[in-house]
């Protein structure tokens, strides 16, 4: 931790793929059904999960190139992607579920008093249902998903817009998220982030990361922050 706790925070807005919710194993059923339906070699849900966090089309040409950079052919991808989307929308919270701990900390951060946030960049006709299904959709005064806005994370742009709408400043929310995009985010924002360590971090340890705190769960994180 590199701030003194418990940090002053009247906002709390959380990731979604890899922080709130394991959806990897839904993400990958996708990606191969995807991949088999254009004769493309098999893909494992280990490699899927290291593909995960920077919305729906990079998740795509990373599949299409089993690279993290690389611009596929346009008419591949054309093609692909509805492909994709047709087949993640039909299990989208098939196996799909909360971490451990996460909706003891919802509860927890709602009693507290805080408002809260989910800011994704996945698009929204996938986090609406998402959230519905497995119940964590009314826990959040504030749901921005990756094609509300012009930019999408590691844009501060969301988290921005977050605190307009909670009228507070940036350094009055927290960001709890599991990746590189969540802290580049927040540092351009001007808000707090912690990391949790069971996410997806395109395969890399959270360690490495310039949060102010990792922390194992939700809970945990509580502990860190008081109402402002």
């Amino acid at each position: 931790m590199h701030k003194a706790t418990p940090l002053p925070i009247k906002a709390v807005v959380i990731d979604l793929d890899g922080t709130l919710l394991h959806t990897a194993p839904d993400l990958a059923l996708a990606a191969q059904r995807m991949a088999a339906d254009l004769d493309l070699p098999p893909i494992d849900e280990a490699t899927v999960k290291t593909y995960i966090g920077n919305g729906v089309s990079r998740l795509v040409k990373r599949v299409l190139t089993r690279d993290m950079q690389a611009e596929p052919p346009p008419e591949l991808f054309e093609r692909a992607l509805p492909i994709f989307e047709r087949h993640y929308l039909e299990n989208v919270s098939r196996q799909s579920h909360p971490f451990h701990g996460v909706p003891e900390g919802l509860v927890a951060l709602r009693a507290a008093g805080y408002r809260m946030g989910c800011i994704t960049n996945k698009a929204e006709k996938f986090t609406l249902p998402l959230l519905k299904d497995t119940g964590l959709h009314g826990f959040f005064d504030l749901i921005l998903s990756g094609d509300i806005l012009p930019r999408k994370k590691p844009d501060p742009l969301p988290l921005l817009h977050a605190c307009e709408q909670f009228k507070i400043k940036p350094a009055e929310m927290l960001l709890i998220g599991d990746s590189l995009n969540d802290v580049q985010a927040a540092r351009a924002a001007g808000c707090h982030v912690f990391v949790v360590p069971y996410g997806y971090n395109r395969g890399r340890p959270v360690d490495e990361l310039e949060a102010d705190a990792v922390v194992p769960s939700l809970i945990e994180a509580c502990k860190l922050i008081r109402k402002a």
